[in-house]
């Protein structure tokens, strides 16, 4: 009898560990989601300069920057690497589910993917990519509860991926409630284990939203390798065409 009621209990626990959030739970979890969007500066056309700093054991420091285009409502982005000066040219051009990485040295397009890193950085593709339509569209909420993070009451949701367009198996975000600001990020493999962390502790306000003025990307599966990001130069004008094209990456060569 004490035999059938542990393996009772041990079904009963992974019945409840398992159990997926109610549909009203999991619509709330994707409305915060999507105010997280909504909140950023980034909406329609954006161009900004993004700087990175790659810190890894035992090596000198590492800077690297890139200009980055984006027009959000159409999964159109372009990424050119601007320094170091030996891999100036280096660019990526994203047109919908499709990634291409331009090599200027050959002159040559190869077919990539939004999972791709930024040079030798943490930063992945999928990381720059504004979209509300990605969160319902690529992932399943596993979790939501309410906490804190420092001084700050926030939402925590995890969200599984369901299809193989995000970078990792599971995400968990602590989201502010008082603004649907991310303040920390944690990317999971699909056995759990830790993959990766992002704090975000800096936002600045600008007309139109917020931008995060201080991103810290560790990797957390070689301890004391981390990148640090600034955004600079940050605009909101209607961008060209052109700018979205192969032949753009091209003629900056």
């Amino acid at each position: 009898m004490k035999k059938l009621l542990t393996l009772a209990a041990t079904v009963f626990f992974a019945a409840f560990t398992f159990a997926q959030v109610s549909a009203d739970t999991a619509d709330k979890a994707y409305k915060i989601m999507e105010s997280t969007e909504d909140v950023l500066a980034y909406h329609g056309d954006y161009s900004a300069t993004v700087s990175l700093v790659v810190e890894k054991p035992g090596k000198p420091k590492e800077n690297l920057q890139y200009k980055i285009f984006e027009r959000t409502d159409s999964k159109l982005m372009t990424i050119v690497q601007l320094f170091p000066e030996a891999d100036k040219g280096v660019g990526y051009l994203r047109d919908d589910d499709n990634v291409w990485s331009y090599d200027p040295i050959s002159r040559k397009f190869s077919h990539s993917s939004i999972k791709e890193a930024l040079g030798d950085s943490d930063i992945k593709l999928d990381d720059v990519e504004q979209s509300k339509t990605k969160w319902r569209n690529n992932y399943e909420v596993e979790s939501y509860e309410e906490g804190t993070l420092g001084k700050y009451p926030v939402d925590i949701i995890t969200l599984k991926a369901k299809t193989t367009e995000p970078s990792y198996a599971k995400t968990k975000f602590y989201i502010r409630k008082d603004i649907a600001l991310v303040l920390k990020q944690e990317d999971f493999s699909g056995s759990d284990r830790l993959m990766r962390t992002i704090l975000i502790p800096k936002y600045s306000k600008v007309p139109a939203g917020y931008v995060s003025t201080q991103v810290i990307i560790r990797d957390e599966l070689n301890k004391g390798e981390q990148t640090q990001q600034v955004i600079s130069d940050l605009t909101f004008d209607t961008l060209p065409d052109k700018i979205f094209t192969k032949a753009y990456l091209e003629g900056l060569n």
